[in-house]
């Protein structure tokens, strides 16, 4: 049986095979029926095998190993498996074979669509060349049968008229290409009916197709028919199912209810019980929203006195507080500058990316909403308060920053010295503060153009000059930053004119007169500048830079000379080298920086407890700094401070440094102005239609010191002259 088995599986491997050439070598849609028989007399036999192997494992009474017949067994259910997929694979090309027949079904009908619109046409062009004929006929018939007599006349007209002839050649002309166009058409017309009968025969050949598509579809129609019965037995035998166990459970549900009703007998008696009951609560809960609305009247009356009562207490109590905060505040900035206290502003930077994530990066600084004075570091788990003159939380502005320092940069113009200097550990904002970016400049640039803007409202009475120079101090040697040579090392040096002024011989200082011009200086700064990349910061500041802005004013109507200096320092931060991780150069680097800031330390140190000597000379950035924190200056110190978890330490000393500078007295302010030498009033009529300019004292010679010119004026009369030098008399007798 099992040899009987396998030749069969092999008779069928290979009638698989022929049908499967025969599906690659013809047309598909002809052996499709072809196809359909064989697969289902193929499916028959394939049941009949899998009983035959069904009795044949029946029969099997124990499991032999090693058995020829047991290996051939797999052989053949392995070959069973192959032909199984083989049918499945027909299957698919069968459903593909569908699909293409109905795509060629669509394609039929849009073919015989064409053919009518192409027959419709073809009919009106025959009707339309059909009318010309009949036209072209009609005026042949009419010329043949006109009169001889006429010939006779048309002959004498051909000779004696060309006209008459040129348009009998036309209309010869044009009856031979009417004839032509016939002809032609009738061509087309044999074409267009040899294309009808082959699309006749296309259409016979499709609907012979259709009609074995529709046999097909009846025959699925069937199959379709018989299982949607065999569904019905099933849906019924279901809803029997369902109904018996229905009965059951309805059973079940009424020997509840009568158990139900049995309790229902007992719960009467307590149900009238709770019904009287519940009717008296009722009563009580209806008469209750009266009570209570009336006890909430009185209640709500009672609370919005006392809350209208304390909010006028509160308010009162606030207008105090802030009027009293506006006036301590007031009388402490009266008190500083009688002091000659150096003034003290801190500003926190934003959280940036670069202090990355986690507990390291967070917020450790907090300010206090009633006093824009005062902010608290979290340290160690301790909060440490700090007062300063002003604070700025990391969402104020660069031009909100500037507004508190104006007033102290327009009293340079007025021949005061001023200066202002950024202090803070490395990437703490320093420089950004000071300088700023091109679209939103610091304190650097919007001083000069604040000086600009300052300058021109005083034209009318005064001359100005504003000069800039620029230095910085790396590893303790100060550089020119403006000049040719900026490696080159510069000294400083006492003025020789015994004032007791610091100067440097030899720094270059250029005049500028417009925002142009300071562009120009700070990107020429810029670029001689000393900055590196450390763990800490990527762009930090290597050096000590400092800008010196010099104004010197001239009143024309009195002849009073001003000299007013503004400072502004950026210091370089301080940073512990085990965290920024400076090796070589950049160790060197961050010891000097150090090393100065230390010893400006000790100079606060000396100077808030009054000693004898105060140690300038023992840096070159105290050295260069002992006028602006001697006494002589107006100085103001702007501390920046990270608000990171991580930088709490630096953050600690830099706060506790600016309130050690915060109480060093310096003592007030004097103003460098003084009187000019003036003509005498002969000497002014002899003059008599001159004006000499005033030439501002720079150094003649100096590198990049361009030439001061004079300001233009229309030549005054000898009368104005005389009156205006008996005015300025007047004015010094008076000023005494």
């Amino acid at each position: 049986q099992v040899e009987t088995l396998k030749a069969k599986l092999l008779e069928q491997a290979q009638e698989i095979s022929r049908l499967r050439s025969e599906l690659g070598g013809t047309d598909a849609e002809k052996h499709r029926d072809l196809l359909a028989a064989e697969n289902e007399r193929l499916r028959q036999e394939m049941k009949v095998c899998e009983g035959e192997l069904r009795e044949l494992r029946r029969q099997q009474q124990a499991p032999c190993r090693d058995c020829a017949h047991l290996q051939e067994n797999t052989e053949l259910q392995e070959q069973l498996s192959q032909l199984q997929r083989e049918s499945e694979e027909t299957r698919a090309k069968l459903a593909e074979l569908d699909l293409e027949v109905q795509q060629k079904t669509n394609r039929l009908a849009e073919v015989e669509l064409r053919l009518k619109d192409s027959l419709a046409e073809r009919a009106e062009e025959e009707e339309r060349l059909s009318r010309r004929l009949r036209d072209s006929q009609e005026t042949i018939a009419s010329l043949k049968s006109q009169p001889q007599q006429i010939k006779y006349i048309i002959k004498t007209v051909e000779v004696e008229s060309a006209k008459a002839k040129q348009a009998l050649c036309e209309s010869q002309s044009r009856n031979q290409y009417l004839q032509e166009q016939v002809g032609m058409q009738r061509q087309v017309l044999k074409e267009m009916e040899q294309q009808l009968q082959s699309s006749q025969k296309t259409v016979a050949q499709l609907r012979a197709q259709i009609m074995l598509y529709e046999a097909e579809l009846e025959r699925a129609h069937g199959q379709m028919l018989e299982e949607m019965q065999a569904m019905e037995e099933e849906k019924n035998r279901a809803i029997e199912e369902a109904f018996s166990r229905a009965q059951v459970e309805m059973k079940a549900v009424h020997e509840n209810l009568a158990g139900v009703r049995t309790n229902l007998l007992t719960l009467q008696p307590a149900l009238r019980t709770l019904t009287h009951d519940y009717n008296s609560l009722k009563r009580q809960v209806r008469d209750f929203p009266l009570l209570l609305q009336e006890a909430l009247r009185s209640a709500r009356a009672e609370i919005s006195q006392a809350i209208e009562e304390v909010n006028s207490t509160n308010r009162e109590l606030l207008r105090k507080y802030r009027r009293e905060l506006q006036l301590r505040k007031k009388c402490h900035n009266e008190l500083v500058r009688l002091k000659g206290n150096i003034r003290v502003f801190g500003r926190v930077r934003p959280i940036t990316k670069e202090d990355g994530e986690g507990p390291e990066a967070a917020n450790a600084v907090t300010f206090d909403a009633d006093d824009d004075a005062v902010l608290h570091l979290l340290h160690k788990g301790k909060q440490v308060s700090f007062e300063l003159d002003k604070v700025f939380p990391p969402q104020a502005s660069q031009e909100e920053v500037f507004q508190e320092v104006q007033a102290l940069v327009t009293s340079c113009i007025d021949g005061y010295n001023v200066c202002i200097f950024a202090y803070g550990q490395t990437g703490a904002g320093k420089t950004y503060t000071m300088e700023g970016t091109a679209a939103n400049p610091g304190i650097n640039q919007r001083a000069l153009q604040l000086l600009f803007s300052e300058v021109r409202g005083k034209a009318a009475d005064w001359d100005y000059a504003i000069s800039v120079s620029a230095a910085e101090i790396y590893n303790e040697a100060l550089r020119d930053l403006l000049g040719k040579e900026p490696q080159e090392k510069l000294e400083i040096k006492l003025c020789p004119d015994g004032s007791g002024q610091l100067y440097v011989p030899g720094l270059t200082e250029f005049r500028v007169q417009s925002v142009e011009d300071i562009n120009k200086v700070f990107e020429f700064g810029h670029v001689n500048r000393a900055t590196e990349c450390t763990n800490l910061n990527e762009h930090s500041s290597r050096s000590h830079a400092l800008l010196i802005v010099t104004v010197r004013g001239l009143d024309r109507s009195t002849g009073l000379r001003t000299t007013g200096k503004l400072n502004l320092v950026d210091l370089a931060g301080s940073e512990r080298v085990g965290r920024s991780g400076a090796e070589g150069s950049r160790l060197r680097e961050a010891q000097h920086i150090n090393k100065s800031l230390s010893a400006l330390g000790d100079v606060i140190y000396a100077l808030r407890s009054r000693q004898g000597h105060v140690p300038f000379r023992n840096s070159k950035l105290t050295y260069l700094l002992q006028d602006s924190l001697s006494g002589d200056s107006k100085t103001l110190m702007m501390v920046q401070v990270s608000p990171a978890e991580k930088n709490t330490s630096e953050t600690l000393c830099s706060l506790k440094f600016a309130e050690r500078v915060r109480s060093v007295e310096l003592g007030p302010v004097s103003r460098k102005a003084e009187l000019a030498s003036w003509p005498s009033q002969e000497q002014l009529e002899v003059t008599e239609g001159l004006w000499v300019p005033f030439l501002f004292p720079f150094t003649p010679g100096r590198e990049g010191t361009p030439a001061p010119s004079g300001r233009g004026h229309a030549s005054p009369s000898p009368g104005q002259l005389s009156g205006r030098a008996a005015s300025i008399r007047r004015k010094l007798q008076t000023s005494g």
